[in-house]
């Protein structure tokens, strides 16, 4: 089974998929994390982000792999998930992602990273470009002010809050968009607005819908 779930930065995408992944018995994969991986060996290496040719030559140098026990991605062997949440790697990550190579990239690495096993993944266009087919379809939405809130909790060197905000709304419309896997509501999907749901409560519909799928279908019908 594949439950797939997209949403802009800060609607609560990830700690919702962790905690349904343990429900469920799901592996949980962040697709962010690939892109954001990407960025953190080019923003390493030194070479410029504005050169999208050694931008697609560093992605394609990515070895990309999960942490048998964890399930946590590893880059080159190496785990890196601990150094990819700062403001820097969050913008590189996205201007990356708008290149079309590179989403290809990525997007054969996560369908290779799922393989047959029941997962749980989050990201901008699981539901639409990377599992179209996906049992399961979620898009999670929330104010802007309220992602802009959830964001400050994420980092430890917190930034000013509208400086925050603008970088927020700056993904958004990068996001939204790309020419290739842009940011949009698959038809399909269940929409949730995040804004003024607590964690729980957003983990008990997805929760219930999961629920109602997993009978449905050991129903038979």
């Amino acid at each position: 089974m594949i439950v797939a779930i997209d949403g802009p930065a800060g609607v609560g995408k990830s700690t919702v998929a962790k905690r349904v992944a343990k429900e469920f018995n799901l592996l949980y994969i962040n697709s962010g994390s690939f892109y954001r991986a990407v960025a953190y060996k080019h923003l390493s290496s030194g070479k410029p982000q504005e050169n999208e040719e050694a931008v697609v030559s560093t992605a394609e140098s990515c070895k990309f792999s999960l942490d048998a026990e964890d399930g946590k991605l590893l880059l080159d062997g190496v785990p890196v998930e601990h150094l990819l949440r700062t403001p820097e790697i969050d913008m590189a990550s996205s201007a990356f992602s708008s290149i079309v190579a590179v989403r290809k990239i990525v997007n054969q690495a996560l369908r290779k990273a799922a393989g047959t096993l029941d997962i749980i993944m989050e990201g901008r266009d699981i539901t639409t470009v990377v599992f179209p087919d996906a049992e399961l379809k979620f898009y999670f939405d929330g104010s802007l002010e309220e992602r802009t809130r959830r964001r400050l909790r994420d980092y430890q060197d917190a930034q000013p809050f509208e400086a925050m905000k603008d970088e927020i709304d700056k993904r958004d419309y990068n996001d939204k968009n790309k020419e290739f896997g842009a940011l949009k509501r698959s038809p399909d999907a269940i929409y949730i607005d995040t804004s003024y749901l607590t964690i729980d409560e957003v983990c008990d519909k997805v929760v219930q819908k999961i629920f109602e799928y997993t009978q449905l279908k050991g129903s038979g019908e």
